[in-house]
């Protein structure tokens, strides 16, 4: 493959024909002449060949020029090309939308919000840091619902994560459920890293599928579960009306198994983290992001030959050859 290191260069290719011209102007004035008192004295002679090559020297100056700025430019060939493989992972987030995620326990900016407000907001950043990956998105709560398939789609992604929201479904905590419908969207993928990250505040409680008998099924397809608690440890604040109408936080225990995610994360070669407040669930995708890095394979190198001698070599000989012909054989004498 060809190509120019300073392709800039080439502009001075436009100023080529102007400086032929004024030089072959300047070198006609610069030449005497003779007078003849009639015309027809001269009128039958032809200028000799000497006359007309020398005449067309300047334009040999103007291919060396032409010659020297293309070296100038630094023509290179690639002998071989660098080649980047990129091999994403398939991850799907599997997050809990039960009415316990309404618990204002966690902060963003300093104002308490919703658990699931946050988790919104963390996991649209782990998403930005992931443009190689597909992912998807399986929200869950008395049962499991796909909100947006695996993509590459990112904003269209994105967009699918704000739709999701507490009460869009039956009430409850079908933990084996949202295994299953994230392993229903892994299972025929061909990617050979398979994720997946499922969030929660509670207890399975729901759901026809055994959380356990899900996280075989992960295990028996390669696909590995992160698992996280979401929820201060002890009572955390819930909003709830009191008998005037008002909304106000009354404290709630977090009722949290921590026993049975760390047995599916275990089983699937995954890991389990606790998030007690904001900062805490930011460090664990974070740290999930950086156990998860898309593999990157680099093959070969760039290399170029410098290909400017080429084109100098031949400018410099032609210039030089001009400057000998124009002092000797194409010599003009007063």
């Amino acid at each position: 493959m060809m190509q120019l290191a300073n392709p800039w260069a080439l502009i001075l290719c436009l100023f080529i024909p102007l400086l032929v011209y004024l030089a072959s102007r300047f070198r006609n004035r610069m030449e005497s002449s003779l007078r003849f008192s009639k015309g027809d004295l001269v009128s039958g002679i032809r200028p000799t060949w000497k006359i007309v090559l020398g005449n067309k020297l300047i334009y040999l100056r103007g291919i060396a020029l032409l010659l020297i700025i293309v070296a100038f430019a630094r023509p290179q060939s690639s002998t071989s090309e660098t080649k980047v493989y990129t091999e994403g992972i398939d991850i799907v987030l599997a997050v809990d939308t039960s009415s316990s995620m309404r618990a204002m326990d966690f902060e963003i900016r300093g104002r308490r919000v919703e658990r699931l407000d946050v988790v919104k907001d963390v996991v649209s950043n782990f998403v930005e840091r992931r443009p190689n990956d597909r992912i998807g998105i399986v929200a869950f709560a008395g049962y499991a619902y796909t909100v947006c398939p695996l993509t590459l789609d990112h904003d269209w992604l994105e967009k699918n994560l704000e739709r999701i929201h507490i009460g869009m479904m039956e009430d409850g905590t079908a933990i084996g459920s949202a295994v299953s419908a994230a392993l229903n969207r892994l299972k025929d993928t061909e990617t050979k890293e398979k994720v997946i990250i499922l969030l929660t505040d509670g207890r399975n409680n729901a759901g026809r599928i055994s959380p356990m008998v899900a996280a075989e099924a992960a295990e028996a397809l390669g696909v590995r579960v992160y698992t996280i608690g979401a929820g201060t440890k002890g009572l955390a604040p819930y909003p709830v009306k009191d008998m005037f109408g008002d909304i106000v936080l009354r404290p709630i225990p977090v009722e949290i198994d921590e026993e049975l995610l760390e047995e599916i994360a275990q089983m699937t070669h995954g890991e389990y983290f606790r998030a007690t407040d904001t900062r805490s669930l930011e460090n664990i995708y974070d740290r999930i992001d950086k156990l998860e890095k898309t593999r990157m394979e680099e093959v070969g190198y760039n290399i170029y030959n410098e290909l400017f001698n080429f084109v100098l070599i031949p400018g410099l000989a032609l210039l030089l050859l001009e400057i000998f012909l124009s002092n000797t054989l194409f010599r003009r004498i007063p």
